[in-house]
């Protein structure tokens, strides 16, 4: 068996933030009421894994990002849906970006990271919405 630790993802895009906490990445994308904001993020659960958020609705829906042998990525999907793989990131976000590709509604708004708030800072901000997401809301891409 491998008991290797997964290693945190080396992401070197403006929409990456790192290992942004779930309360800080929903504060960010609900702030200004816009559907489709989103941002990738550090999995706080599974080491390793990204999170893909999306706003939509004055709530946030976060996706599981894996990444497979080879440097493949996949977004987790329903049971039966067929495993997507994308060569990269960005192709994978451009995918979501079109209309109609499973997600609850389709990426129109990168947050970018702020490079005047550095990463240490970013747990210090208060969520002031009164929309929150429980611990379990991780959903699954449609076929």
């Amino acid at each position: 068996m491998d008991y290797r630790v997964p290693q945190r993802p080396s992401v070197d895009l403006p929409y990456y933030h790192g290992p942004l906490s779930k309360k800080d990445c929903e504060t960010l994308l609900l702030e200004n009421g816009r559907d489709g904001n989103f941002l990738l993020r550090d999995s706080e659960s599974m080491p390793g894994v990204l999170c893909l958020c999306v706003s939509f609705k004055n709530f946030v829906y976060t996706y599981r990002i894996f990444k497979e042998k080879h440097g493949f990525y996949n977004i987790q999907t329903v049971e039966g849906a067929p495993k997507r793989l994308f060569t990269d990131l960005k192709e994978l976000i451009s995918t979501f970006e079109k209309p109609n590709q499973g997600l609850v509604v389709q990426l129109g708004h990168p947050m970018k990271q702020a490079s005047f708030c550095p990463r240490w800072r970013r747990s210090q901000i208060k969520l002031d919405s009164i929309y929150e997401n429980s611990n379990s809301d991780y959903v699954e891409v449609l076929p």
